[in-house]
């Protein structure tokens, strides 16, 4: 069993403690079911060919703009698994696909997203793609700007502790929101009032171009956390249950009270930043190789196979299973209904412009519930009355 990042002597003084790996079977020790792994690996699966699909609709010119996951899998699975469906919450950043399929999205659900569709559970069809929202999930929508959820998830952490609710909020980013102000405010915030919040930090080494060393004078995002007054830890993030443990542990003592922690879970993309980044600009070939080496697929399936769990056989049998279903969502996503031209200023202005309203007869908004536009999730307001002011 790993040691427990929270039973260390240097647990009362906040110093970022580093959780290594050990052979052996683990997953027991964690209380983790066989089951368990397999339902673990099956989603990294799932989102690795999700993202290998959404590039290729990207080159045929039907997805305009995709964020990839590839080399992300088994941080983002490994940290999201521990929390409590229905009851905790979790605020991704646009990468986290990872972390919305665990925590029940679709590949249904990415590529209405990605298509822009009038069913998509995020925005129904408003928002960009990778701009993550469920209600029914507890996935708290998040905008482009870099860092702008973090003080959204201390100030959730906050509502939640100021209710009284045993709920937990789990916050990702990438290294380079560290940069931004609005990440100094969320995590202060939360270390003042010692919120009931997980912060996880997935280091890929790069803010677009930026390199880490030009990010920050330490080797390691985790000691920031010592700034704030609580605990910081580092983890492989191409060891999925390494992640799975230090995320757990983070999660208990943040439900019972016991306040923040922040995890670096080094990991790395192999794939541009975006669909409109050129990675060669600034990472050489030879790099990207000798981490796709590390993949977490790969790691974790050595595992599995090492435990009995999986041989070859079963895992190109998986793969190809999923695949047929990905495939399938894909289709059923491309040919889903688009959002209906009148809905353009919904929840934007508290009245039609005058030619809309010129066009639709003369009325503002006519539909009567906005839920009916937005597959039931992303926004349950009603539309504005016609009428009412901006």
């Amino acid at each position: 069993m790993l040691e427990s990042p929270f039973d260390h002597p240097l647990r009362r003084s906040a110093m970022a403690t580093r959780v290594e790996s050990q052979a052996g079977s683990r997953h027991r020790a964690l209380g983790l079911s066989d089951q368990d792994l397999l339902d673990m690996y099956r989603t990294m699966v799932m989102a690795r060919l999700c993202d290998e699909a959404q590039f290729r609709l990207n080159r045929q010119g039907k997805a305009p703009f995709v964020v990839p996951v590839s080399g992300h899998e088994g941080c983002q699975i490994g940290s999201a698994w521990p929390f409590q469906k229905g009851k905790d919450l979790l605020v991704p950043y646009y990468r986290d696909m990872g972390v919305c399929l665990t925590a029940g999205m679709t590949p249904r659900d990415v590529f209405l997203a990605v298509f822009g569709k009038r069913e998509d559970p995020s925005s129904g069809g408003r928002q960009m793609p990778a701009h993550w929202s469920s209600k029914r999930l507890g996935i708290v929508t998040g905008s482009s700007p870099i860092a702008t959820q973090i003080p959204h998830a201390a100030g959730v952490a906050f509502a939640i502790r100021y209710r009284g609710e045993d709920a937990v909020v789990g916050s990702w980013f990438g290294d380079g929101a560290t940069s931004e102000g609005d990440w100094h405010e969320g995590l202060n915030f939360s270390g003042i009032h010692k919120l009931p919040v997980v912060w996880f930090c997935e280091n890929n080494r790069y803010a677009i171009s930026v390199p880490l060393a030009k990010q920050m004078a330490v080797k390691d995002v985790a000691v920031r956390a010592e700034g704030y007054g609580f605990e910081g830890v580092v983890v492989q993030g191409n060891d999925v249950l390494a992640c799975y443990q230090a995320s757990r542990n983070a999660i208990d003592k943040a439900r019972s009270g016991g306040g923040p922690t922040l995890i670096e879970l080094k990991t790395y993309r192999f794939h541009p930043h975006t669909s409109d980044d050129d990675d060669r600009t600034y990472r050489s070939r030879e790099e990207v190789e000798e981490a796709k080496r590390n993949d977490s697929l790969i790691l974790f399936a050595d595992e599995l196979k090492s435990l009995g769990l999986l041989d070859d056989q079963g895992i190109e049998s998986l793969r190809t299973k999923v695949k047929a279903e990905v495939d399938a969502e894909v289709e059923a996503a491309w040919s889903a209904e688009d959002p209906p031209a009148e809905s353009l200023f919904w929840h934007v202005f508290g009245d039609a412009p005058l030619a809309v309203r010129s066009s639709n007869g003369g009325g503002a908004n006519q539909k009567g519930d906005a839920i009916e536009t937005t597959g039931g999730e992303a926004t349950p307001a009603e539309p504005p009355a016609a009428g009412s002011q901006p």
